[in-house]
C-alpha cells in the first residue's frame, strides 16, 4: 500500500511536469503546478479522518520530500 502512495504520487509529479505551461509569466509553470498539486494533497491527507495504519504519515512525508525537491527545481534558471 505504502509503494502504491509513493507511485501515485511520483506519476502525478510526471504528469503535472509534462502538461502544457500555463499562459502565466512564470519561470517553471509545469513545476509549479506540481507544487500546488502536491499541496493540496498534503491538505487532503492531513484533513483525512483515517491515519490507515500508519501509512498516511509515510504519504504525508514522501509528499513533503517531493515538494522540497520541486522547490530546489524552482531555483533554476531555464
Amino acid at each position: 500500500m505504502k509503494n502504491r502512495i509513493v507511485s501515485f504520487f511520483a506519476l502525478l509529479v510526471l504528469l503535472l511536469a509534462m502538461s502544457p505551461a500555463s499562459p502565466a509569466g512564470e519561470q517553471h509553470p509545469q513545476i509549479q503546478a506540481a507544487l500546488n498539486a502536491l499541496q493540496n494533497a498534503k491538505a487532503h491527507l492531513q484533513a483525512a479522518a483515517h491515519d490507515f495504519q500508519g501509512h498516511r504519515a509515510d504519504a504525508i512525508r514522501a509528499v513533503d520530500e517531493a515538494i522540497h525537491q520541486l522547490q530546489i527545481c524552482m531555483r533554476y534558471e531555464e
